[in-house]
C-alpha cells in the first residue's frame, strides 16, 4: 500500500508539530475548504470547528469510506498552484494532513470494476539523488507473467507533479491484461525540488534511465518482460519519453557536457552487477517503442536547466529528439505521437516536425490529431472536470496507444 505522504514543490521551514486545538492562542487559523465526495466519504479528526479554521500545527487524520461497489482513489489535500489548483494526494485510507495554510481537503472514489483487474505497488524507491526520493509505481494485471512493459512519464513542465497523475492511463493499458504498467517520476528541473544545485535536464533524462533500469532488473517480481520496453509520457512527459526512447546511445559516464562535444547519460540507478555498457547494450535492444503526447521535441522551449557558462545550443541539441532521432536501418524505435487540436501549449507544427524527421530517418511515425481537445487530456486528478477530459479524450486514445504498442511489443 502506498504510505500516507505528500510531495511539495517547496520545502517548508521546520516547525513544531501541534495536535487538535491544544496550540498557542497566539498562532494563525488556516482556513479548509472540504470538498464534497461523490461515490463516497470521509471524516476529520479532530473535526472542522464551525468557522472553518483550525490553527496553525493541527494534525488532522482524515479517515476515508467508499460507498459499495466504489474504491478510492485517493484521498488529498489541494493549493493553489501554477496550473490551478495542486492535488497532493495519498493512496491510503487513512492519512493525515498539516494545517500550515489555507488548503482543500477530499477524497476521491472510482467504480471497483476500473481497478478489479490490477494489482499495484506503489512507492519502489529507484534513487535519491537529491532532495526527494525517486520513485515508480507498478500497475500488473491479475495473474500476470512475462508481460510487456509500459513505462509511463509524467508532465508538467519539468518542475511539478508526480506518477500519480499518470494512473488513469495506467489503468487503461492494463486493461486486457497484455500490459505491465510503471508509472515513474523523476527529479525537477531547476531547484523546484528544493535542492541547493540546481537539477538539469541532463539529470531528469538520466533519472528516467535510472526507473528504466531499476524496472528492468526487478520486471520478474511484476509479472514482466525486461526485453520489451515502451515508452510514453505527456507534456513534459512527451519529450522525455521520446528522448529516452531515441537517446539509448547517448548512455554512458563521461558525463554531459564535462567535455567539450560529449553529451552522455549515466542512468541515475545502476544494477550493482552490471557495467554501463552491458546497460546500454540491454535497453538498446529492449526500448522498441515511444508513444509520446503533445511533447515538445526541440527548440526554444527546451531548457538545459544549466547553470554552466559553456551551455550553449549544441547542450540543447543534446537534450532535443528531433535532433537525436537514429536511422530506422541502424535501430527501428516506432513512435505514435498525439495533440489536442485545441492545444494552446503545443502546435501542430511542432509535432509535424518531429513527424518528418521521423520519416526521413525511416522511423515509423504515426501522429494523431484529437479533434477538439486541449492540453493534458491524459492527466488524471481529483477534480470531475479532470476526469470528464479524460473520460472524453483520453479513454479513447489510450485504446489507440495500447493497439500501437501491441503491434510493436507483440
Amino acid at each position: 500500500m502506498k504510505p500516507a505522504f505528500f510531495r511539495t514543490v517547496a520545502l517548508l521551514a521546520a516547525m513544531p508539530v501541534f495536535y487538535g486545538a491544544a496550540i498557542s492562542a497566539h498562532a494563525e487559523d488556516f482556513t479548509v475548504t472540504l470538498d464534497q465526495p461523490v461515490n463516497g466519504s470521509f471524516t476529520l479528526v479532530p473535526p472542522l470547528p464551525a468557522d472553518g479554521k483550525y490553527p496553525s500545527g493541527t494534525v488532522v487524520t482524515v479517515t476515508t469510506a467508499p460507498a459499495d461497489g466504489f474504491a478510492l482513489d485517493s484521498g488529498y489535500y489541494s493549493i493553489p498552484g501554477r496550473w490551478g489548483a495542486m492535488y497532493h494526494e495519498s493512496m491510503t485510507p487513512v492519512f493525515k494532513v498539516t494545517i500550515d495554510q489555507d488548503k482543500h481537503i477530499g477524497a476521491s472514489f472510482i467504480e471497483k470494476s476500473a481497478v478489479d483487474h490490477i494489482n499495484v505497488i506503489q512507492n519502489v524507491v529507484y534513487g535519491h539523488p537529491g532532495v526527494k526520493e525517486l520513485k515508480y509505481d507498478v500497475y500488473s494485471p491479475k495473474g500476470a507473467n512475462n508481460l510487456p512493459i509500459i513505462v509511463i512519464i509524467h508532465g508538467g513542465g519539468w518542475v511539478t507533479n508526480d506518477e500519480d497523475i499518470m494512473r488513469g492511463l495506467a489503468r487503461e493499458l492494463t486493461k486486457g491484461g497484455k500490459f505491465v504498467v510503471c508509472s515513474i517520476d523523476y527529479r525537477w528541473g531547476g531547484k523546484a525540488d528544493g535542492d541547493a544545485t540546481p537539477n538539469t535536464m541532463a539529470n531528469l533524462i538520466e533519472d528516467v534511465y535510472g526507473a528504466v533500469a531499476h524496472i528492468m532488473e526487478h520486471a520478474k517480481e511484476y509479472g514482466g518482460d525486461p526485453t520489451r520496453i515502451g515508452l510514453t509520457g505527456d507534456s513534459a512527459g512527451g519529450h522525455l519519453s521520446a528522448a529516452c526512447s531515441l537517446m539509448v546511445n547517448m548512455i554512458g559516464d563521461r558525463g554531459f557536457g564535462k567535455t567539450p562535444g560529449v553529451f552522455e547519460y549515466k542512468p541515475t540507478y545502476m544494477p550493482k552487477d552490471k557495467t554501463i555498457e552491458q546497460v546500454k547494450a540491454e535497453m538498446l535492444s529492449s526500448i522498441k517503442a515511444a508513444a509520446p503526447s503533445y511533447g515538445v521535441f526541440g527548440g526554444r522551449f527546451l531548457n538545459t536547466y544549466s547553470e554552466d557558462p559553456a551551455a550553449d545550443e549544441s547542450w540543447r541539441d543534446a537534450i532535443s529528439p528531433i535532433k537525436q532521432i537514429p536511422k530506422a536501418s541502424e535501430r527501428s524505435v516506432p513512435q505514435f505521437l498525439t495533440r489536442g487540436t485545441k492545444d494552446p501549449l503545443i502546435n501542430d507544427q511542432m509535432v509535424k516536425e518531429f513527424t518528418d524527421a521521423l520519416v526521413d530517418a525511416g522511423q515509423r511515425a504515426e501522429y494523431v490529431q484529437v479533434g477538439g481537445a486541449s492540453h493534458a487530456f491524459f492527466d488524471w486528478k481529483p477534480d470531475a472536470r479532470t476526469k470528464a477530459t479524460f473520460e472524453k479524450y483520453g479513454v479513447y486514445y489510450a485504446a489507440e496507444m495500447k493497439a500501437f504498442f501491441e503491434s510493436v511489443l507483440y
